[in-house]
């Protein structure tokens, strides 16, 4: 039997780890957000705030564009994305129990930066261990890593099991969208998506260790009392 027909040839630009202003640490807003990628030519997002996913619903409103809803989950262990989510999964649990509530929904499993040493928020790799069999892909170029080595590493680590890669800007602020992405066929849903990464091309370029003080300073803001409107 030939295999199925995609639904269309376009090619995706597709970034797939970002962040708005309802992540604590970052800047940019659902606005924002949408007109900087449409100015970059990105056709694809996911965006992945931590503990929330209130930005995702407010940007897939706005945009023309292809928007996964997704979430940066911090685990008691580290941190782990979920794809393709309908509800959030809450901050704080084991990592197989965030796992479990991911996969309840029909969501795909994403380890970031696994291998960043310099990020004390990376999954232990002792509980990255543990949930691999649940694990559906690895991200293995994150821009606002620090060495391109730790990004190596986990392209190695999910080449040698097989694993699908992905790529992302780790937007914090909107000069940061589109430094990492995957070239991707297009797709419907979580299966096809992990197909469409298999066969996509993982192209961008580190965004530098000054990106972090757009960080420090979306953090003093919130604790300073400002907030996230939509």
């Amino acid at each position: 039997m030939p295999p199925r027909m995609r639904r269309t040839s376009r090619l995706l630009k597709a970034d797939l780890h970002t962040h708005t202003y309802f992540s604590p640490d970052a800047l940019t807003s659902p606005e924002k957000y949408v007109q900087t990628c449409l100015k970059r030519g990105i056709n694809c997002t996911a965006v992945t705030d931590h503990n929330d996913i209130g930005g995702a619903l407010a940007v897939q409103k706005l945009a023309s564009f292809r928007v996964i809803i997704g979430e940066e989950v911090e685990s008691l262990e580290g941190e782990i994305i979920g794809l393709f989510l309908r509800e959030e999964v809450p901050a704080g649990l084991s990592p197989e129990e965030s796992v479990r509530r991911i996969k309840d929904q029909g969501g795909l499993v994403c380890v970031p930066h696994p291998f960043d040493r310099f990020r004390r928020e990376h999954l232990a790799e002792a509980a990255l261990m543990r949930i691999l069999p649940q694990v559906d892909i690895i991200e293995t170029l994150n821009a606002r890593t620090s060495l391109r080595s730790d990004n190596e590493h986990a392209s190695r680590f999910a080449q040698e099991r097989g694993l699908a890669m992905s790529a992302g800007s780790d937007a914090h602020s909107a000069r940061e969208l589109g430094r990492a992405c995957v070239e991707m066929p297009d797709f419907e849903g979580p299966r096809e998506f992990i197909q469409a990464l298999r066969e996509g091309r993982i192209v961008g370029r580190l965004s530098g260790p000054l990106v972090h003080f757009w960080s420090r300073w979306a953090r003093l803001r919130r604790r300073l009392g400002w907030r996230p409107t939509e």
